[in-house]
C-alpha cells in the first residue's frame, strides 16, 4: 500500500470526521449517518472481507460516537435544551437495548446489517420530510413500562446501525409533541449511552476474527476511528451552534434528506 493512497485516506478520514461532527451537533445523531457508509465503502480497499465490512464500520463509528456525542450535548446542555427529566426517563432502556443491539449484531452478516440501516433510514426520513410532522399525542406516555419499550428499540436498532440516537428518537419525540430542538438537544445525551453500551459488545464479538485490518480490537479498528473522533469533537459544537439559528422546519428536511442519500446506497 502506497503513502499517496495512506495519505487520502486520511484526509477523507479527516473530512469524514468534520461532517460527521457537525451532524452530530446540527441533528443530534452522532454522526454514524455518515460514519457508517464512508467507512463500509473504504473496506474494499483494504482487502477487507465484505462480510465483515459493515460490522467493522457500524463498530468504528459507534466507539468515536462516544467522544462526538460528549461534545455534542455539552454544546446543546449549555443552550438549555437537554431534557434532563426525559434522559433520566429513556437511559436505562436506551442503554440496555443498545448492548443487546451489539450483541445481536454477533450473529447477523453484513448484507443484514447493512439492509437494517438502509431501510431505517428511509422510513427515517419520510417521515422528517413532511411539512407538518405525524404527531400521534402531545405528550409521552405516562407509563414507565411504554417508555422502556420505546427506549429499548431506539437503542437496539441504533446500535445495529452504528448510530447516535438521534436518528430514531427525535422523529419518535416529534411524534409526541416534543420540541425539534429540545429532541435534537436531548438525543446527543442518548449517543453518548447507545455508543458506550455497545462498542464493548462488538469487541467481543469480533475478538480473535481473522481477516480484520491491521489495528483493529474485535470489530473496532481504532486507527480510522481516533482519525475520525480527533476532527468530530471540535466539530459537534459548531453543529449544536447551527441548530439553534435555522427554522425547524429546514432542520428537519436536512435531517431527512441525508437519511435518504445514505439510506438508498446502502441498500443498492
Amino acid at each position: 500500500m502506497d503513502l499517496q493512497f495512506i495519505v487520502l485516506t486520511v484526509v477523507l478520514l479527516l473530512f469524514t470526521g468534520a461532517a460527521a461532527g457537525v451532524l452530530a451537533g446540527l441533528l443530534g445523531v452522532g454522526g454514524g449517518i455518515v460514519i457508517v457508509p464512508v467507512l463500509f465503502w473504504l473496506a474494499p480497499f483494504f482487502k477487507v472481507d465484505p462480510m465483515l465490512s459493515m460490522h467493522i464500520a457500524v463498530a468504528t463509528s459507534l466507539a468515536t460516537i462516544v467522544a462526538t456525542s460528549i461534545s455534542s450535548a455539552r454544546a446543546h446542555y449549555r443552550k438549555g435544551v437537554v431534557d434532563l427529566a426525559l434522559l433520566r426517563l429513556w437511559l436505562p432502556g436506551i442503554a440496555i437495548g443498545a448492548a443487546s443491539g451489539g450483541l445481536v449484531a454477533k450473529f447477523l452478516n453484513g448484507d443484514a446489517l447493512r439492509l437494517i440501516f438502509g431501510v431505517i433510514a428511509l422510513i427515517v426520513s419520510v417521515t422528517m420530510v413532511r411539512k407538518e410532522m405525524w404527531v400521534i399525542s402531545d405528550s409521552l406516555p405516562k407509563s414507565r413500562a411504554v417508555n422502556g419499550v420505546i427506549s429499548y428499540v431506539v437503542g437496539g436498532f441504533s446500535a445495529l446501525m452504528g448510530i447516535g440516537g438521534g436518528t430514531l428518537s427525535v422523529p419518535v419525540l416529534s411524534m409526541f409533541g416534543f420540541p425539534i430542538h429540545n429532541a435534537v438537544g436531548t438525543a446527543s445525551s442518548f449517543g453518548v449511552a447507545i455508543a458506550a453500551s455497545a462498542v464493548g459488545f462488538y469487541v467481543w464479538a469480533g475478538w480473535n476474527l481473522e481477516g480484520l485490518p491491521d489495528g483493529s480490537f474485535g470489530y473496532v479498528n481504532w486507527p480510522a476511528g481516533l482519525i475520525i473522533a480527533a476532527v468530530t469533537v471540535f466539530a459537534a459544537p459548531m453543529g449544536a451552534k447551527f441548530a439553534h439559528a435555522m427554522p425547524k422546519l429546514t432542520l428537519r428536511r436536512c435531517f431527512a434528506l441525508f437519511l435518504a442519500i445514505t439510506g438508498f446506497k446502502m441498500i443498492m
